[in-house]
Parts: structure tokens; C-alpha cells; sequence
């Protein structure tokens, strides 16, 4: 089923901007790049074999120092990798590459005379690192199943024994605190390093160590005791929460001093007092930024948004801490594809509650996917009423095929090459499309999305 505007012609929108998407990632290659090629050429003599294992403990220990970095909700370093959302994703990356390299540098090195502490404070690194690691990629067990076990597995996870566990691992609250345990376990696996390694005889290789591992540290130390003395927050409280189809919410936050300012699109950090105590969560911001009150969708997944209903209610208070993202159409080209699914809708009901009438791009197609009627799909249509270069789609997969991305391209009918596409939804969905746009022909830089899950 389709909802369609007419489209009329206007001038050219500017181009893409995707040098941070690029930049970020390259840095890391070449960081861990030039550290292998600094060891390399400083190696002392002697056995290779002890020498290669320590050098994999040594890039270990510096993508856990990078995956530091990375979450010490600095502004550069949004900046520098595109939103701190990306930001996340890559964290999450070179923890695991790292936390696998220190498990192989433990398996294939020893130390024929090591120290009493050294050891243990190793054995300690490792363990934590690794259970993070495997709380990190057990919420994703779906995608890591090879599809001829996956029904087999899910027979396994819908056992109660199972289900338990899967209550505890799916905490947001409890994962959240552990993780803030990362910069201690690297801090016991470093410390094994410079107590424990045989090729310090090479004082450039101790200082290159010394650093990648203190530079760590060092930022892990600023997040967790300075960064909250320079964040910027706004008091808020809950105004009013309304359910707004199966298992979704809008709250509406109303300012209780300075308001809350941002771009469309944008996501916060929003600290939510319910009857249970206080809730820490990303949120996607649905409002537009002239507008006084603040309004987030809420899809009911986790142990905090499943009971979101009965334990949230108006007058509660509200802690909004400053945006995140850079989740933006203006940086798109002037052919445009938005493809939401269910709540996934936020960022582009932002995007058009502050855009003037012909402040869009040329033309935009919009795809609003869901099974069964779409959450706030009136007023969807009702804002698209008021853009000429807007086209909107509305897909309801109960009755209409999935969107694919050879479908969306036959609708919109442009050269891919010449296509922005925003996603933002079910991340199934979108790492489906984001892949299949690009392998039709779209410009992977011109592929946008926002990453709900920053765990």
C-alpha cells in the first residue's frame, strides 16, 4: 500500500558529507598497523615464537586502550567517528579483536621465571575481559547462528533454565555496571605485561607498551571520575506516557529549567526515575527542536521498557543529558530513500515536525514499514501532507511483501549511484538493506543508519 504526494522540482540539495565514516576506522587499522611494524623492527633477539606471542598481548592491550577511547563520551571522539553511536559499534569491535588476542597471546606464551602477582593479575584481566565479551555477543545469538542450527538453538533458549539466564545476561542495568569494570580488568592484564614480559630488555618496546596501556587507562579513569563534572543536563519531568500500538510508548518530557536542545535525528541519554528507582537509556527524540516539550518513542524489549507502562507515570522525574548522533538528511544527496520500521519512525517524525514546507530534498521516498497498523502512521501521513517532494510508502508485511532493497529501487526509480538511503529500525532489517543497497549499486558512504543497541 502506498500514500504519495506530488513531487515538484527545487534546487539541488548538498552533497554527503562521509570523510569521519572513513576516517575513524582507517585509524585504527593504521594504529595497530605501525605498533606490529614498531615491535617488529625493535625485536630483540631470540626465539620468535615467545616474541609473536607477546606482541599479540601487546595489540590485545592496545585495542582495549582504543575501545576505551572510544566510549569516553568525549566530543572529539563522536566527531571523529560519526556519531557516538558508531563510535559504540566500534568499541564493542576492538574489545572482542582485543580481548581474542590476549586469549591467544595466554595460550601460545610463558614465562619460564614469572612473578608472584603477575600471573594472577593476568588470570583476572582475562577472565573479565572474556565475560564481557561473551555478554556482549550472547544478546546476538540469533545472527550468530548458522541458519541449519538455528532452530535447534531455539528449542534450547525457550527452556525455563535457559530463559533465566537469559533474564539475567539481557539486564541493561546489570550489564551497564559490569562493563564499567573493562578499564580494571586492562588495567590487571597491563600490569601482568610489565611485570611478566621477556622482551623489555628493549626500553622502546617497555615505553611503547607503557603508553598504548596508559592512554587506556588514563581515559578510563577521566569516565569514570571526571566526565560527569562536564556533562551537560536538563531537568525534565514526565508530562504524559500513552501507549501507541502493541508494546510501544511515547513519553513527553516537559522542561523544568533550560531546555533541552538539538538537531533532528538525534538520540539522548535519558536518566528516568520510575518506581523501581532510576533507569539509564538511549532514546531517539521524535520531536522537533522548536518544540517546548520532548518526546521519545519507546519499543518494549528490554527489562526496563517491557514494564515501561506500569512504571512510568507523569510527574516523574527526568534527566536529559546532551545529544548524541549525527543520524541527518541534510547530509544526503538530493534523491533520497527513508526506510523506518516500527518505532524506528522517531528520527524522521523529527525530521519532518521542523522542516519548512520545500526544505527537503528534491525528493525523498519514504518507506514506513511494520506488521499491522504503524505506530503513529496518521500523523506520519499527515506531516507528509505537508512536503510536494515527499512520496510516502506505507508497508504493512502482514499483507505486503518485505521491503528488499531491489524493491525500494524500482519505486524510487533513480540510478542507485545517485541515491542517499537512511535506515532506522529492526536491525535485522537494516543490515539487510544497508548490505543489499550497496551490493545494487548505492555508495556504501551514502548508506545511513542509526544503531539503536550501544551495548
Amino acid at each position: 500500500m502506498a500514500v504519495q504526494t506530488s513531487l515538484r522540482h527545487r534546487t539541488p540539495y548538498r552533497g554527503s558529507h562521509t570523510v569521519t565514516r572513513v576516517v575513524g576506522p582507517a585509524s585504527i587499522a593504521a594504529l595497530v598497523t605501525a605498533f606490529a611494524a614498531l615491535w617488529a623492527a625493535t625485536r630483540p633477539g631470540g626465539d620468535v615464537g615467545p616474541f609473536v606471542g607477546q606482541l599479540l598481548g601487546a595489540e590485545g592491550v592496545l585495542l582495549m586502550s582504543v575501545g576505551l577511547v572510544l566510549i569516553s563520551t568525549l566530543r572529539w571522539v563522536e566527531q571523529f567517528f560519526d556519531g557516538v553511536d558508531k563510535a559504540a559499534v566500534w568499541h564493542r569491535r576492538v574489545a572482542i579483536a582485543g580481548t581474542a588476542l590476549v586469549g591467544v597471546h595466554i595460550a601460545t606464551t610463558g614465562n619460564r621465571h614469572p612473578t608472584h602477582l603477575g600471573p594472577t593479575l593476568g588470570t583476572i584481566g582475562i577472565v573479565g575481559l572474556a565475560t564481557l565479551t561473551v555478554w556482549a555477543i550472547a544478546p546476538r545469538w540469533r545472527s550468530l547462528t548458522p541458519r541449519r542450527l538455528r532452530r535447534p538453538v531455539e528449542c534450547l533458549m525457550e527452556t525455563s533454565a535457559v530463559q533465566v539466564v537469559g533474564r539475567w545476561v539481557g539486564s541493561y542495568g546489570l550489564w551497564r555496571g559490569f562493563h564499567r569494570l573493562t578499564g580494571i580488568f586492562l588495567a590487571f592484564g597491563f600490569v601482568h605485561g610489565v611485570m611478566d614480559s621477556t622482551v623489555f630488555g628493549s626500553q622502546l618496546l617497555r615505553w611503547s607498551y607503557l603508553v598504548v596501556g596508559g592512554v587506556g587507562i588514563a581515559f578510563y579513569l577521566y569516565r569514570e571520575l571526571l566526565a560527569r563534572h562536564f556533562a551537560h543536563t536538563h531537568d525534565y519531568e514526565v508530562s504524559s506516557v500513552e501507549p501507541i500500538g502493541d508494546a510501544s510508548f511515547e513519553i513527553w518530557l516537559r522542561p523544568l529549567g533550560e531546555r533541552f536542545a538539538f538537531r533532528p535525528g538525534q538520540f539522548a541519554l535519558v536518566n528516568l526515575e520510575a518506581r523501581d528507582g532510576w533507569h539509564r537509556h538511549p532514546f531517539t527524540i521524535a520531536s522537533g527542536p522548536q518544540e517546548k516539550e520532548v518526546r521519545i518513542t519507546v519499543r518494549a524489549l528490554g527489562d526496563f521498557t517491557s514494564s515501561i507502562g506500569e512504571l512510568v507515570a507523569p510527574g516523574m522525574p527526568a534527566v536529559i543529558s546532551s545529544p548524541q548522533g549525527h543520524f541527518d538528511y541534510t547530509r544526503g544527496t538530493e534523491h533520497q530513500v527513508w526506510v523506518a520500521g516500527g518505532i524506528g519512525v522517531a528520527p524522521m517524525l523529527s525530521w519532518l515536525r521542523s522542516a519548512q514546507p520545500g526544505g527537503l530534498p528534491h525528493r525523498v521516498d519514504f518507506f514506513y514499514s511494520a506488521r499491522g497498523p504503524a505506530p503513529l502512521a496518521d500523523e506520519v501521513a499527515h506531516l507528509a501532507g505537508h512536503h510536494d517532494e515527499l512520496r510516502l510508502h506505507l508497508v504493512d508485511t502482514r499483507t505486503d511483501p518485505r521491503l528488499t532493497a531491489e524493491g525500494v529501487l524500482d519505486r524510487v526509480g533513480v540510478e542507485p549511484r545517485a541515491v542517499s538511503a537512511f535506515l532506522c529500525g529492526p536491525e535485522a532489517m537494516v543490515n539487510a538493506l544497508q548490505r543489499d543497497l550497496v551490493r545494487a549499486g548505492v555508495k556504501p558512504a551514502n548508506v545511513h543508519r542509526e544503531f539503536y543497541n550501544l551495548r
